[in-house]
């Protein structure tokens, strides 16, 4: 299936929204770009979480993180988009940060049916 521009547009502002809400919203605001039976894979190599309370609970941890994030590029062919972003975050008084790169595929309805990040441990830096 080829998206038109407008729908690629559309992808396009549900990634750019995924990671404000990494910086400032909740999982519960996450979860609304999610479909219902949707995975997270966050390394890629670690569980699988599916489904809603899972990706729920997964991204819960967040919301008590100081944390600020920028999208760098991003690609989107048909319904798939690949893309990198910057996520520094506090644990405790250390300043943190990680540029991970992240896929997704999407639903014909615009959500997020799986998202895999890609990153080592190894990639987290601290200041």
């Amino acid at each position: 299936m080829t998206l038109s521009s407008n729908d690629t547009n559309g992808l396009a502002g549900t990634i750019r929204r995924y990671v404000a809400l990494l910086a400032t919203g909740s999982a519960d605001e996450l979860l609304e770009l999610f479909a219902e039976d949707a995975t997270v894979e966050d390394p890629v190599g670690s569980d699988v979480r599916t489904g809603r309370r899972e990706i729920h609970q997964f991204f819960s941890a967040l919301e008590a993180m100081d944390r600020q994030t920028d999208l760098g590029l991003l690609r989107i062919v048909g319904q798939e988009a690949a893309f990198d972003f910057t996520i520094n975050f506090k644990v405790g008084d250390t300043r943190m940060s990680l540029q991970p790169i992240d896929t997704m595929t999407f639903n014909t309805s615009g959500e997020i049916i799986s998202l895999r990040s890609y990153f080592a441990p190894t990639d987290v830096t601290s200041s």
